[in-house]
């Protein structure tokens, strides 16, 4: 009987694992014509990006697109710098109507500074839908946070979360969605590590040891995240531990395991190896260990973890603490050029290229475009002189460029392709990047023509 209760279980989960589609349609008033992309974090450690989908929003103002699912998972709707954040569940429909805005009404200036929040409404919701069952205990957890601020952190009313809970209980006792009960377990669990409801051991017990590690879920990662920040370093049993000895060598990754062990919390290989995982990104952060010894230990992580999730986590770790590092693939991109036909970075493979990322609006960006010509006369025959407009509007990069007769070198513009300013993170401009021919960044950022460029590409050449 217990096999096949067993049996029964495991064709469930298999069950829940398979992807389905998920349909999406909806309206953006104001956005026609514009690129939209939704994104999900990869994981819920490291939360690097990682795209679903790119699609446009048609001439009327309407989109669709569809997403195969195995899990839930958090989203970030955008389109251009603005953003919109909502959970997708597997199988479901949705149909959604973001307001009105006026993308294009606004000077321009760094993106990253403008963007704002699109205000995006979930029309028809089925009975139990995720969004509105967050959205309405978010609101009432913030009103009891309000209301008991000083009787929670202050006087520690132990109390006050007790009747949190039975009023939760009252609300959403008819709730049969998972991630929902999950959700809101741990977003209890948050208050009462706060509020020293329960000792950390009685915490870990009730939360951790006696409970599967969900991964996908945000409330339980937000937990796991506050619980074991700074672990080995406050922990009784690891913080007479020194660590960086057992980061050398090839058994580095066994040697740590077998450390963590002697944490009582940490028995089971599962929750000891995902709390390894987010004691490499703080051990990758601090000054006094070697980063190239902590990378070696996530490697070992990527290539050996019998958990997938893991393999994930520790790649995309990699993946954090690598990006336009020396020798790690540059970024590809695909944008018109000043002729309007389509230049990819891929397409300029076999020559070192150097690229700069600018703005007409931008005076810096124009004093240091007039000192590219002279190191494009002397260089153009060793490496790729490449102008990345980020001006919104073609047109304007196009009259502008065509007034400079010797501006020879090829342009291309950024128009609604913002993702290209978020793979190089331009925070501000000019910025210039430079690339080997195999595609690889070989300095990020590059010195200025002004202040050094030369010599950067004079140690490219020599390499």
């Amino acid at each position: 009987m217990k096999f096949a209760i067993g049996l029964v279980s495991l064709l469930f989960l298999s069950m829940q694992l398979i992807a389905q589609p998920t349909f999406i349609r909806g309206t953006a008033p104001g956005a026609e014509g514009k690129t939209m992309q939704v994104t999900t974090s990869g994981d819920l450690i490291t939360f690097w990006e990682k795209s679903l989908i790119t699609t446009k929003v048609d001439s009327t103002g309407n989109f669709s697109f569809s997403l195969d699912l195995s899990t839930t998972i958090y989203v970030t709707l955008s389109i251009n710098f603005h953003s919109a954040e909502f959970f997708l569940e597997p199988g479901k429909k949705y149909n959604l109507h973001i307001s009105e805005m006026k993308y294009n009404d606004y000077s321009e200036v760094n993106p990253f500074i403008q963007s704002q929040n699109l205000e995006l409404t979930i029309l028809e919701p089925q009975d139990q839908e995720l969004n509105q069952l967050i959205n309405q205990f978010n609101g009432m957890y913030n009103h009891f946070l309000l209301k008991n601020f000083n009787a929670l952190y202050r006087d520690r009313n132990k109390s006050k979360i007790d009747t949190l809970r039975i009023e939760l209980n009252h609300v959403f006792w008819m709730n049969i969605n998972p991630y929902f009960t999950d959700y809101l377990t741990y977003k209890l669990a948050s208050l009462e590590q706060l509020t020293q409801y329960y000792n950390p051991q009685e915490l870990a017990r009730k939360y951790f040891i006696e409970r599967p590690i969900r991964y996908e879920n945000l409330e339980y990662m937000d937990f796991f995240n506050s619980y074991f920040s700074k672990y080995v370093f406050t922990s009784n049993f690891l913080r007479k531990i020194d660590f960086k000895p057992l980061l050398k060598g090839p058994e580095s990754y066994t040697h740590l395991m077998k450390a963590l062990k002697n944490d009582t919390i940490l028995r089971n290989d599962q929750l000891r190896e995902l709390v390894l995982l987010k004691t490499l990104m703080e051990f990758y952060n601090t000054p006094d260990f070697n980063k190239d010894e902590v990378l070696a230990v996530i490697s070992t992580i990527v290539e050996k973890s019998q958990f997938p999730e893991h393999n994930i986590i520790a790649g995309d770790m990699i993946k954090l603490f690598t990006k336009l590092k020396p020798g790690t693939p540059a970024p590809d991109f695909t944008l018109p050029n000043r002729q309007q036909k389509d230049l990819s970075l891929h397409s300029l493979r076999g020559k070192p290229v150097l690229i700069f990322f600018w703005t007409t609006y931008c005076e810096g960006c124009l004093s240091e475009m007039d000192l590219i010509k002279s190191f494009y006369d002397k260089y153009h025959d060793k490496i790729t002189f490449l102008g990345i407009s980020a001006d919104k509007y073609f047109s304007k990069m196009l009259l502008f460029v065509n007034m400079k007769k010797d501006y020879v070198w090829d342009f291309v513009n950024i128009g609604d392709h913002s993702e290209v300013l978020k793979d190089y993170d331009v925070r501000s401009y000019p910025l210039f990047v430079l690339i080997d021919k195999e595609g690889n960044i070989y300095k990020y950022p590059a010195d200025q023509p002004s202040s050094g460029l030369e010599a950067n590409l004079q140690q490219l050449f020599q390499e």
